[in-house]
């Protein structure tokens, strides 16, 4: 069952691998040159205050006009939105839909294997594959955008500073793109593909249910919800300090 699987599965997996491999190769390139510019901008030995904000400003706006990195920036988080809709349309969507829809699943299903076999299987490698894809696209973009991210942090001080790399940690595309949130969105597509496609029994109804309520999931998340949950509340190593000492 596992071999079957693949044997059907190798195509999306080929265009997956391809599709991560010209990811990685242009992260790769960029990369190197962006973290010579953060260290060269003087951020590192930064303890915050005013000057450390000033720098990472500087910093950002050279990036903005330096190079690919703003297009890189947005291609990147472009992507990691989309790769999961991408796999619950054509990964999820399809899995059962199409053997009820060519009715293969008579032939599968009077096999050696049981159905509930035949559908863990599926459903299992398919599902590890969509998550670990999605995971690996933002693991990379994490590691290529570190430096942007820690100037980020400490230009949020600074008044009337524009770019393309604003906003902060719950901002829609940076809460959605880093962490663990894109393996819970990946994980969310391919189910709900899978759901339309078993309910409907039809492969292009099931990619356009999906494709539609992902996408409403996706701007009720930031809109509606996202903004109801309370900022996390932070403090300064000193501040840790000076409380242990007086406990």
């Amino acid at each position: 069952m596992t071999w079957l699987t693949w044997r059907q599965f190798r195509p999306q997996a080929i265009t997956a691998a391809a599709a991560l491999a010209a990811f990685a190769i242009l992260l790769a390139v960029t990369g190197p040159h962006l973290a010579g510019l953060y260290a060269a901008s003087g951020i590192t030995g930064c303890h915050g205050g005013t000057p450390c904000g000033t720098a990472a400003s500087h910093f950002l706006s050279k990036l903005a006009d330096t190079g690919p990195y703003p297009i890189v920036y947005l291609l990147g988080v472009a992507l990691i939105l989309v790769a999961p809709a991408i796999i619950g349309i054509f990964w999820g969507a399809p899995l059962i839909a199409r053997e009820l829809e060519s009715r293969t699943f008579t032939l599968a299903w009077n096999q050696s294997i049981t159905r509930t076999r035949w559908l863990a299987v599926k459903l299992t490698l398919t599902g590890l594959a969509a998550m670990a894809v999605t995971e690996a696209l933002s693991l990379m973009y994490a590691w290529w955008a570190d430096p942007i991210g820690k100037a980020r942090d400490l230009a949020a001080s600074v008044p009337g500073l524009t770019h393309p790399f604003t906003g902060d940690r719950l901002s829609s595309w940076i809460f959605a793109t880093h962490g663990i949130t894109p393996l819970g969105y990946a994980a969310f597509a391919f189910t709900l593909g899978t759901a339309a496609g078993a309910l409907l029994r039809r492969t292009v109804p099931a990619m356009a249910v999906t494709l539609a309520i992902f996408a409403a999931a996706q701007i009720a998340m930031p809109v509606w919800v996202r903004p109801t949950w309370c900022r996390p509340i932070g403090r300064s190593s000193a501040a840790r300090r000076s409380s242990s000492l007086r406990g």
